[in-house]
């Protein structure tokens, strides 16, 4: 039986691809397009992009952790919000959100094709707020 678009998504999404490089090729389609606006600009991405930007995203990451919030499909588009969690070698004991993304993807031949992404940065006096509460 073949895997639903949304678990797909779901299952790259958790595949700690930050770390495992195989995982992008295991779930993005060789002529994948990511178009990514950022809090730090726009960004266009394909597969060889986004694994140099995974590669180096895991340098700084012992861990990498999305929590996921929502996760909608309609025919062959996913869309999903999550945020990131993160563990530093620095600071392996704590994890820190660090940004909060919305994406929608298609999907062709069962792996991600095109990406339409928004992210921003976690706000830290915010989160002060909620655990001072």
């Amino acid at each position: 039986m073949a895997k639903s678009n949304k678990k797909i998504v779901l299952d790259f999404y958790n595949s700690d691809f930050f770390n495992e490089s195989k995982n992008i090729d295991k779930f993005l389609h060789p002529d994948m397009e990511l178009y990514w606006n950022a809090g730090t600009g726009y960004s266009h991405l394909n597969i060889k992009r986004l694994r140099e930007m995974a590669t180096e995203a895991g340098k700084s990451f012992d861990a990498v952790r999305p929590e996921i919030t929502h996760l909608f499909s309609k025919e062959d588009q996913v869309v999903i919000r999550f945020t990131y969690f993160v563990t530093t070698i620095e600071r392996p004991e704590r994890e820190d959100p660090i940004a909060h993304f919305m994406a929608i993807w298609e999907l062709k031949d069962g792996l991600l094709y095109k990406g339409y992404q928004m992210s921003l940065p976690v706000e830290e006096d915010k989160i002060a707020m909620q655990s001072w509460k």
